[in-house]
């Protein structure tokens, strides 16, 4: 634990120059009477650091003791400190390793690119939540987030329908819309769980051997995707107007946007497109293509387009002079 003060102390220095033993207390969160005997011990073991005494005074170090990063540029010295996404680390419960890295780097770095933090920070911030989801940290995730770092396998205690158990090999978290995923494999497959529904996260004692091959973000993509395509497993056919198709791709899933995109047809002389959109559900569908307002004509099946008729002659009647 000292040892660890003492090299905090070594970087705090380095990357802010003179600092009060008032200041480095603050930091450091101890007292100043410790810092007073961290400062003797450091110079006992050789490291340059000069109280300057008076109302400015405070202590630096000297002899330009200190470690730089070469070859560094701005560009990759700010994209550094885009990395290092201090919510979702925090969550997982490394907000103290990703601050402490984060010092480590600053007090190497030259002192051109000094401020490579602060311009990251002023130009980028990484909102993950979407706008109306449970933002509400998983309790258990830095226990899966630990077992993941060590390749530890785990008994978790999962919630579905009802309380299962499942031995897991954690591969790796995804958080996705403020929902956090824990991929792993279960008797050799892949499997993915929902963070938040773990009720119980129990140790082995076993280490497994990681497949380095495993792509995470590859693997993921692959998930998602393939998530969406189950999903939609009906047709309708539509007429959309150019405004119709601009909106679509807020109005339905990514994918079935770029799929009614694919297979439009000519624009007629009004610039309407005809096209076929995989849709989840009749029931879906209608709710979805409502957004569109007037900019989209369901064509089929019939069942979809006499949901769209009851629901226009409603809004008809509501708004009926």
């Amino acid at each position: 634990m000292r040892a660890a003060r003492l090299i905090s102390l070594v970087l705090l220095l380095q990357s802010r120059g003179t600092m009060t033993a008032g200041e480095l207390a603050r930091e450091l969160e101890v007292s100043e009477r410790t810092v007073y005997r961290d400062v003797e011990a450091l110079s006992s073991a050789g490291v340059p650091v000069y109280a300057d005494q008076g109302r400015n005074g405070g202590y630096r170090l000297v002899g330009g003791y200190r470690t730089r990063l070469t070859g560094l540029s701005r560009e990759e010295a700010e994209a550094l400190f885009l990395s290092g996404l201090p919510g979702p680390a925090g969550e997982m419960g490394l907000g103290d390793a990703v601050a402490a890295a984060e010092l480590k780097v600053l007090a190497a770095l030259p002192a051109s690119l000094r401020d490579a933090p602060a311009r990251a920070g002023q130009r980028f911030h990484l909102d993950a939540p979407g706008w109306f989801g449970d933002a509400e940290t998983p309790p258990l995730l830095p226990d899966v987030a630990r077992a993941v770092w060590r390749d530890e396998t785990v008994v978790l205690r999962y919630r579905k329908d009802r309380e299962v158990a499942r031995t897991v090999d954690p591969y790796g978290l995804v958080l996705k819309n403020g929902t956090w995923y824990l991929v792993g494999r279960v008797g050799g497959q892949p499997r993915t769980y929902r963070v938040d529904r773990v009720a119980a996260v129990e140790k082995t004692g076993t280490v497994f051997e990681r497949d380095e091959a495993f792509d995470l973000a590859g693997h993921w993509a692959e998930q998602a995707a393939a998530f969406v395509r189950s999903m939609l497993r009906e047709e309708a056919a539509v007429r959309l107007s150019p405004a119709g198709m601009r909106l679509l791709r807020f109005a339905v899933e990514p994918y079935a946007a770029e799929r009614a995109a694919e297979s439009a047809g000519e624009a007629d002389d009004r610039g309407w497109r005809t096209t076929v959109l995989p849709v989840e559900s009749l029931k879906v569908a209608a709710s979805q293509l409502m957004r569109l307002g007037a900019e989209v004509e369901v064509l089929g099946p019939p069942a979809l387009r006499a949901r769209m008729a009851d629901a226009a002659a409603r809004l008809a009647a509501l708004y009926a002079v």
